[in-house]
């Protein structure tokens, strides 16, 4: 698992957005600081890194050097490079553990799978940007299912599992049905993947 320098809420925080939707989340009306930064309207380059933040951010904060190249991999492939982003993304291990409830948060998700508790296709795989296919069954490991943390996960109430995902909750037991496009993923606030392409495009 690598270093994060920054707590997860400090991210959203400084974006100024509840970036994973939680109930329990504190305040992002005000900036960093005791008093909070005043907000200047961005430029259009503050515009596209904001957005470009938010995005790697919400994904557990990955390090900009895969996010450039997962981004480069968008751009190689046919069609609308936003699009084809967001499904890179998606395809992440830790994030088909997320969107299945196996975890509360992108990071507890990348943890789970750093430590050794999922299986792909039946084989235990612990690389957080494994890239999942489509068919692909991602499951917890039979003894780890009792964990504290895929309990609460999978009682929380706060999201529901995306059609482009089916799961077996009493297997714990997923499988990656298809790509979704931009409108299938659930995010909580807005993302405009638009904008990193432009940010990238520069």
């Amino acid at each position: 698992m690598s270093k994060r320098t920054n707590a997860k809420y400090k991210i959203a925080r400084r974006l100024g957005v509840n970036l994973w939707g939680r109930a329990k989340a504190p305040s992002t009306d005000s900036g960093p600081g005791q008093h909070g930064a005043r907000r200047k309207k961005p430029s259009d380059f503050g515009t596209q890194l904001q957005a470009k933040q938010k995005l790697k951010g919400y994904y557990a904060n990955i390090t900009e050097r895969q996010f450039r190249k997962i981004y480069t991999e968008a751009a190689r492939r046919r069609g609308d490079t936003g699009e084809n982003l967001i499904q890179l993304l998606e395809r992440r291990l830790d994030a088909v553990v997320y969107r299945l409830k196996f975890a509360v948060t992108p990071f507890q998700a990348r943890q789970l799978v750093s430590h050794g508790h999922v299986r792909v296709n039946g084989k235990r795989v612990n690389i957080s940007s494994y890239v999942v296919e489509d068919g692909d069954t991602v499951e917890i490991r039979q003894d780890s299912r009792e964990l504290q943390q895929v309990l609460a996960a999978q009682a929380s109430g706060e999201r529901q599992v995306p059609d482009y995902l089916s799961l077996d909750e009493k297997a714990l037991k997923g499988t990656f049905v298809r790509a979704p496009k931009l409108g299938d993923v659930p995010y909580p606030v807005q993302m405009e993947p638009n904008l990193v392409v432009e940010f990238y495009s520069r």
